[in-house]
């Protein structure tokens, strides 16, 4: 899960906003600190659906190990958030992932898709395709109750 910082600011009606430095646009409220981190973590990932969709850049995460509050993102949207970023990068199109991978369109545009639930084998194999391979690891955030 990658890490945002957020700013976190008493709101005058008892809720706390929070809003993210990294990207620009994202805010959101909850009752708690807790609520307002996990708000924050969703807009995020909206954000970053938004920005695929308009074919923008996707700011780096900027919280890991940061000494204030983060908002966290899942890790398929996470993963898919790369996938975006690595082909861009790449310079490789959506049509010529099609080509390399020999899918439809419908499925690669799948890969790109926030509400998308794609499976893990699909997203490797188009990482594969772009030269890249998806590598994962567990970080301890608290000890087992």
């Amino acid at each position: 899960m990658a890490a945002y910082r957020i700013e976190l600011t008493p709101d005058d009606n008892d809720t706390i906003m929070a809003t993210c430095p990294a990207m620009p646009g994202v805010v959101s409220f909850g009752d708690d600190e807790a609520a307002a981190l996990r708000h924050a973590g969703l807009a995020i990932e909206e954000r970053i659906a938004a920005l695929i969709h308009d074919g923008q850049d996707i700011p780096s995460p900027d919280g890991e190990g940061a000494a204030g509050p983060v908002a966290f993102t899942s890790l398929l949207v996470d993963l898919k958030a790369d996938l975006y970023r690595a082909s861009r990068a790449a310079g490789v199109t959506r049509a010529e992932l099609v080509r390399r991978l020999g899918w439809n369109r419908n499925s690669v545009d799948r890969l790109f898709d926030l509400n998308h639930a794609s499976r893990l084998k699909q997203i490797e194999a188009a990482m594969l395709a772009i030269g890249f391979r998806v590598n994962a690891r567990l970080v301890r955030v608290a000890e087992p109750a």
